[in-house]
């Protein structure tokens, strides 16, 4: 899809219950909120019309959060009403994000009929002790129900969630979830390092000292473990974190990896569009009362330099496995890489953390390990 897709992310912000290492603006307790929220969000919607114009959006992604705790009813109406107040592709790909117990056959198959073709399950672990220590609501068989519900309703593009570097967590039981993630047959794998945020229980544990962080080192073992037994699975490793099949990619994502432009819709939404950014307010009382007052939620807004541009195309293309394309960056710069980059690139390949082919420039696997330390080198324009 390239840098002239269009992506539109709707965020959905409740949550039967708060996962202990979750630090994105959603919330548990916040019911009564639903409708005025759906409310606010088509209005959102409509006034964002203007910005967008005719331009054709390729991908819809509602993210959470758990959107599905919304009925089948609610979702179908949200996504009715973005049909038809925006120009989505006939191809769209469709995502919604899903905690496997709030799924059933009736709400997956009256999202299905109403074109959601991608979905994404949060299963995060494959051992029942480890759902528990995160706080997740499932069971191990309630991914696999799902998983089966769905197939049986035609879905044929469905990712998986996991999360590795767990504390107490073992090599062992690492690659047995992925191995449960593949017997599951999954067309696409998220494999996520668990990060500790500041303001989730686990932060709190971890300062409390009852919590152990893994070490930086078995980390590392489980990310390149995984990610050989993901390969030799037949899954191609196109993004830091993310595994596919041939031709599973989730292309939303790959908006956001090439630096592309996209509409993000509710409360703590990004948005980047025409060499502006801007997100709205995380809070979702804060958010429906702008809307309400004002039509919008803008919190932040600012423009973006070319400069900035250009680091961010790299920072963003540097996830892919396959690096940062010569030719769309020259396409969209009007000038190539090394105009502006020649100098960090030449002193990265001499550190054996960057290579470069004709076409490309991307990371070693030194350089995927360090990637914080690589992006250091770009930052001399800015």
């Amino acid at each position: 899809m390239g840098y002239n897709s269009l992506g539109l992310y709707v965020h959905i912000p409740f949550c039967l219950r708060k996962c202990f290492y979750c630090d994105f603006p959603s919330y548990s307790g916040m019911g009564h909120l639903m409708d005025p929220y759906l409310h606010a969000l088509k209005i959102e919607l409509k006034n964002s019309s203007t910005r967008i114009g005719d331009r054709k959006v390729n991908t819809i992604f509602f993210g959470g959060g758990t959107p599905t705790l919304y009925s089948s009813e609610r979702l179908i109406d949200l996504l009715k009403y973005i049909k038809d107040t925006l120009c989505i592709s006939q191809d769209a790909e469709i995502t919604i994000e899903a905690n496997p117990e709030t799924l059933n056959g009736y709400k997956l198959e009256a999202l299905k009929d109403e074109g959601i073709n991608r979905l994404s399950l949060g299963m995060q672990a494959g051992q029942e002790k480890h759902l528990r220590k995160l706080g997740r609501g499932h069971t191990l068989k309630d991914v696999r129900v799902n998983m089966d519900l769905a197939r049986s309703l035609g879905f044929d593009n469905i990712n998986l969630d996991l999360i590795f570097g767990l504390p107490h967590q073992t090599l062992e039981e690492w690659v047995e979830s992925l191995a449960i993630a593949c017997k599951f047959g999954a067309e696409h794998i998220s494999a996520y390092s668990l990060i500790i945020e500041e303001g989730t229980p686990f932060f709190e544990m971890l300062n409390g000292g009852s919590l152990n962080a893994l070490d930086e080192d078995a980390e590392r073992e489980m990310y390149h473990t995984g990610a050989e037994l993901l390969k030799n699975q037949g899954y191609y490793h196109y993004e830091i974190s993310n595994f596919a099949k041939p031709g599973k990619e989730c292309a939303h994502n790959l908006i956001y990896w090439h630096n592309g432009e996209y509409i993000g819709i509710g409360s703590g939404a990004h948005s980047s569009l025409g060499g502006v950014r801007w997100s709205n307010h995380n809070g979702i009382s804060t958010y429906i009362e702008s809307i309400s007052q004002k039509g919008c939620a803008i919190e932040s807004k600012q423009k973006i330099s070319p400069a900035e541009q250009r680091f961010e195309t790299i920072m963003m293309g540097l996830r892919l496995v396959k690096g940062v394309s010569k030719a769309k960056f020259y396409n969209r710069f009007g000038q190539g890489i090394r105009v502006y980059y020649g100098k960090a690139i030449d002193q990265l390949k001499g550190l054996g953390m960057l290579e470069e082919t004709t076409e490309y420039i991307r990371h070693t696997e030194k350089g995927f390990d360090l990637q914080n330390q690589v992006l250091t080198y770009f930052m001399d324009e800015l």
